[in-house]
């Protein structure tokens, strides 16, 4: 079994940056991919950015060239750093990990960004 704790979100203005980690409670199996969903009221849970063990990227259309996903796995940390914030990004973002090895997938317990003025 993996825990996956996430940073506190928060309210941004437009505009705005924030910074979300993800930590795992233990190593991970080296086969991996760790990303970030979020869900908007009203709307689908959508990947918003996923990385692999190897440090293969994607994101969604919406985010690309405002977020960057990353990752230490000295530290079981991904990180999702997001720059000029819209109020359409506003939703709770959930962070994951498939991992290969063990044939699972694991939730953080989510958190709220809220970017309004």
């Amino acid at each position: 079994q993996v825990q996956l704790v996430e940073s506190r979100g928060g309210l941004v203005q437009p505009g705005g940056s924030l910074r979300l980690s993800c930590a795992a409670s233990r190593t991970i199996s080296s086969i991996n991919v760790r990303g970030w969903y979020r869900q908007a009221p009203g709307e689908q849970r959508e990947l918003v950015a996923s990385i692999t063990s190897i440090g293969a990227t994607t994101y969604a259309d919406s985010v690309k060239g405002r977020f960057t996903i990353s990752r230490d796995d000295s530290k079981h940390t991904v990180y999702l750093q997001m720059n000029s914030l819209k109020p359409e990004d506003t939703a709770v973002y959930y962070c994951y990990v498939d991992d290969y090895g063990l044939g699972s997938t694991y939730w953080g317990q989510g958190t709220q960004v809220t970017v309004s003025s």
